[in-house]
This record gives C-alpha cells, sequence and structure tokens, in this order.
C-alpha cells in the first residue's frame, strides 16, 4: 500500500486495530474521573440556571426581557440563528465530505454530528419561549383541529423554519446514530458479561455483528444520508434567513442573505468544532487520532468561509450605496457607527480580521493558538446576528419611534443557560460513546497511519532536513503485519 510522502499520515503513534479500539473504546467502560464529575456537574448547573430563568419568563411574561415597542426581536432570536448555525458544520463534515472521500473527516466528524444535534436542540428552545404561550407550541404544526378555519399560515416563513429544522434534526440524529452503530456493539463486546453496560449497549447496537451483509447496508445507508443531508446543509439556513429576507425592512431585505448566512453558519459552525475538538484532544489524549493535519484542515476551511462571510460584508454596503435607497444606506451607515458601533466592529474584527492569521501554517498548527482563534470565531458570530436584528431595528421610519434595546439578566441567563445545556449533553456523549468513530477510524489506517506510508513520516522529515528527499514513491518502510487485531 502506498501513500504520498507529501501528505501527513491521519493515525500516529504506528496504531494497530486493537490499539485504536483500546484508545477510543475502551474508556468508556472504566470510573469516570473526578474532573468529570466534576465539569459535568458545573456545566448542569448553569443548564439549570438557564431553565430556571425560562421557567421565570413563562410565569412573569416577556416583559422580564429587554424588548421593546420598536425592537420586537432582540437576544432571544440572535441566540437561536447562532446556535442554528453552530450545527451546519456536523453536516457538512459528515454528508459533503463524506462524499467528497475525505478522509481527515473521520477523527472529527462523530463529534461533529453530535454537536449539530446538541445545537439543534438549544436552538429549539428559543422560538418557542419567544411565543409567548409556549403551551400552544403545537399549532405549528399542520394538524386537523376543531377550531374551525384554523390552519397554519404556509406563507410565513416561521412555519419554513419549523419543517425545515424538523427535518434537518431528523435526518442528523439518523446520520449520527447509524454511524454509531459499529462502535457501540466495540463497547457492547468489551462490556463484562451479565453487567448492565453490556445489556445496555446491547440494545444500542441493534444486534450489530459486523458481517458482510450489515457492512454492505451500512454503506449503503451511510451514502443515502449523506445525499439527503447534503442539500439540508445549504437550505435550512437559507430558510431562516427568510425571516428576514422576506421582509420590506431596510437591512433586511436583501437576496444575499440565504448564501451570507450559509457561509456564516459553515464559519461558525467549523468555530465551534474547533474549540471542543482542541479540548477533547487533550483532555481524552487523543493526539493521535486528532493530529496536527486535522487542525491544519479545519482552519482553512474556517479561512475560507470567513472570507466568504467578509465579502458578504462588503457586498452588503455596496448594494446599499447602489440601490440609491436613503433609508437603506442610513441603515448601515447606522450599523459602523451608530450608538451599536461598538458591536459591528467587535462583528467584522471578529470574523474578517482576526481569521487571516490562518494565512501562516506555523499558526494554523499551533492547537492553543487556534483555540484562541476559534473563541474569537464564536464571539464575532454571536454578534453578526445581534447587528443583524438590533441594529436593523431600534431605529426605524419615524424618529420618535426610535429606541434603544439592552437585555436583562433574564435573557443573559438564558443564553448561558443554552451553553451549559450544550456542554452538558457533550460531556455525556464523550463519556458514554466514543467520541472518535473507531469503525471509521480503522478503515484508513493502511493507507493513513505513519508506518503505512511511503515514506514514515519520521523518516520523510528526517530526509528532508538533511536535504536527501527524493519524490519518487518508496515501499512502506517498517510495514506492521496485516493481520493486525
Amino acid at each position: 500500500m502506498f501513500e504520498s510522502p507529501i501528505r501527513e499520515p491521519l493515525i500516529l503513534g504506528r496504531k494497530t486495530y486493537r490499539q485504536i479500539t483500546k484508545d477510543l473504546v475502551g474508556p468508556i467502560l472504566g470510573p469516570a474521573s473526578w474532573k468529570w464529575y466534576l465539569t459535568t456537574g458545573f456545566t448542569a448547573a448553569v443548564m439549570f440556571a438557564g431553565f430556571a430563568a425560562i421557567a421565570y419568563t413563562m410565569w412573569v411574561g416577556i416583559g422580564t426581557w429587554g424588548l421593546n415597542k420598536t425592537v420586537g426581536w432582540a437576544f432571544d432570536i440572535t441566540n437561536f440563528v447562532f446556535w442554528i448555525g453552530i450545527g451546519h458544520a456536523g453536516t457538512l463534515i459528515s454528508a459533503i465530505l463524506l462524499l467528497f472521500r475525505q478522509r481527515w473527516r473521520m477523527a472529527i466528524n462523530r463529534a461533529a454530528e453530535a454537536m449539530t444535534i446538541f445545537a439543534v436542540i438549544c436552538a429549539g428552545l428559543f422560538p418557542i419561549i419567544h411565543m409567548g404561550r409556549p403551551w400552544l407550541a403545537f399549532w405549528f404544526l399542520p394538524l386537523p383541529n376543531t377550531h374551525g378555519s384554523l390552519w397554519v399560515n404556509y406563507n410565513s416563513p416561521l412555519l419554513w423554519d419549523v419543517f425545515a429544522i424538523s427535518t434537518y434534526f431528523t435526518i442528523s440524529l439518523l446520520f449520527w446514530y447509524t454511524g454509531l452503530i459499529p462502535d457501540i456493539a466495540m463497547v457492547r463486546d468489551r462490556a463484562k458479561p451479565g453487567s448492565f453496560a453490556r445489556w445496555a449497549y446491547g440494545i444500542l447496537s441493534f444486534g450489530w455483528t459486523g458481517t458482510a451483509k450489515q457492512w454492505q447496508r451500512f454503506e449503503a445507508v451511510s451514502l443515502v444520508l449523506a445525499g439527503l443531508s447534503t442539500p439540508l446543509v445549504l437550505s435550512v439556513h437559507s430558510i431562516v434567513s427568510f425571516d428576514f429576507a422576506t421582509s420590506i425592512l431596510p437591512g433586511w431585505h436583501t437576496t444575499i442573505f440565504p448564501p451570507y448566512f450559509v457561509a456564516g453558519a459553515i464559519f461558525s459552525g467549523f468555530g465551534m468544532v474547533l474549540t471542543l475538538m482542541i479540548i477533547t484532544r487533550e483532555v481524552l489524549n487523543l493526539k493521535d487520532y486528532i493530529t496536527l493535519e486535522h487542525i491544519d484542515a479545519m482552519a482553512k476551511v474556517t479561512l475560507a468561509t470567513g472570507m466568504m462571510v467578509g465579502f458578504a460584508y462588503a457586498t452588503e454596503f455596496f448594494i446599499a450605496w447602489y440601490s440609491g435607497s436613503y433609508w437603506e444606506r442610513y441603515i448601515f451607515l447606522n450599523r459602523a457607527f451608530g450608538p451599536y458601533w461598538w458591536s459591528y466592529w467587535a462583528m467584522v474584527s471578529c470574523n474578517l480580521f482576526i481569521p487571516q492569521v490562518f494565512w501562516f501554517k506555523k499558526l494554523r498548527r499551533s492547537p492553543w493558538f487556534v483555540f484562541v482563534i476559534s473563541i474569537f470565531v464564536n464571539i464575532g458570530m454571536w454578534f453578526e446576528r445581534f447587528v443583524i436584528i438590533v441594529t436593523s431595528l431600534h431605529r426605524d421610519f419615524l424618529a420618535s419611534s426610535w429606541r434603544m434595546y439592552a437585555p436583562t439578566w433574564v435573557e443573559v441567563t438564558i443564553l448561558v443557560g443554552s451553553f451549559g445545556l450544550f456542554l452538558t449533553l457533550y460531556l455525556l456523549f464523550a463519556r458514554y460513546l466514543p467520541v472518535i468513530a473507531a469503525a471509521e477510524t480503522k478503515s484508513i489506517l493502511k493507507t493513513s497511519g505513519d508506518q503505512y506510508a511511503g515514506l514514515s513520516w519520521e523518516a520523510y522529515q528526517a530526509k528532508k532536513r538533511e536535504g536527501t528527499f527524493s519524490p519518487v514513491l518508496q515501499p512502506a518502510m517498517n510495514p506492521e503485519p496485516s493481520n493486525n487485531s
């Protein structure tokens, strides 16, 4: 088996199949550390604080928020769009990169898919709360009823959100769980006979035994779900953008919103993937599986999508000038130089200027530097949604209606609580399920493992330093027997 020595291996440490199983599946059946209990306890406390703020909002009313007669959408919808965007990287990594046969996705797709599901759960909270009467949320569904002519409004983009996001969640959940089945079976087989873990993982594995027929069906289902998920990457956030673009409000009424929102969603999603995967890499000691090559590839995607977002920012200003509309021009000047100027320039700095450091390979391959940049990306993308919503609303056509918006402690607590919910779900996932797809990682061992490459990575680096490297394919150096298990 040959591999170009120019491309770095994706699995380090000269792993065998048995070592991969032990590294990725073994810790699940061992006792959790006190650090995991402490961290999960803290995030759960933050989550329950958010739930308490939601309960307080339902009991007292939306008046507990900082909304006014001019700014009717603010923190709540900002958080909704932010969390939907976070979930896009998982589908991109799972579906599109699978169809393009990108091997580097295999170390991060499982966690990214889980993040998609958890982010959509967080996002789903906010429209329900914002209804004011969340117990009537079922009215969004086109169900037969006894209320006479009461029916959903199919012309409303808010209803399109319901269908798009519920479909997105369903397909993402199926994709994630389908990929988990072989790994759950590995956990089942390693569990102590007669134990609760063996019984529970036995049920969750659906009787998987790893026969050729099962693998054939697994591959077929994965491709079908990838095909279904790919248009969802483009459609879901496009439909979310229609919440704004189908209005006639200056600052919102623009055709660039669908591609702008999709690029921004992938950008913010990869920012969150980098944030969590770098922490996971360090805490779970997965440096042999989440390598610098993976971080480098994700940083490149982040840079590319960040430049797309920056192009959209420039296009918005150009169209506002080219349109000749006084109100459109004023909205964008107000964003940059009005009372909320600080949020606009925080958005531009975090999303456009700071990610430009990823042009330098040395910085892309510094995990903790990339981690810091990913935090700035997350902050910037939250501010983007805040800028789009609040600065377009707080100064409307009548100067007498101009109002400033400031969030209350209830809104801030709900936002922080949503992060608590997201992190708690991720910590539970990392404790009880394999964070990296072990079965898929094994499938690329013989082509992307460091001991099976055309040259071992260490030998290539040594030859490159000596100046004696010749880019001629050479047989694998010190390959291990092919029957490792």
